[in-house]
């Protein structure tokens, strides 16, 4: 039996990729988790991505934490910011 994926979404419009929709929805989750705190720099979404799954996840962490997020930034959910010469990401309310 093939696990269902979703093929996701990216914010300037390049081709998503295609990936099992529970490792999206893991993922998905962990980093609306992560980034309900504060705003955050992709390096530590990754980290905190990667902290939250330790060894529960089968495959790269930090791909599918990237793949994600962009696709949550072209559905509207988060979005991308400078704040100090670094870009940040958060939650939009």
């Amino acid at each position: 039996m093939t696990e269902d994926r979703i093929l996701s979404l990216h914010p300037q419009g390049k081709k998503g990729v295609n990936i099992e929709l529970s490792k999206y929805l893991t993922l998905r989750e962990v980093v609306l988790e992560c980034l309900s705190t504060r705003e955050m720099t992709a390096t530590e979404i990754f980290r905190c991505s990667e902290e939250r799954l330790s060894g529960d996840f089968e495959g790269s962490v930090g791909w599918y934490a990237e793949s994600v997020k962009l696709d949550l930034e072209a559905r509207g959910i988060i979005a991308r910011s400078k704040k100090g010469g670094k870009v940040v990401y958060g939650i939009i309310p």
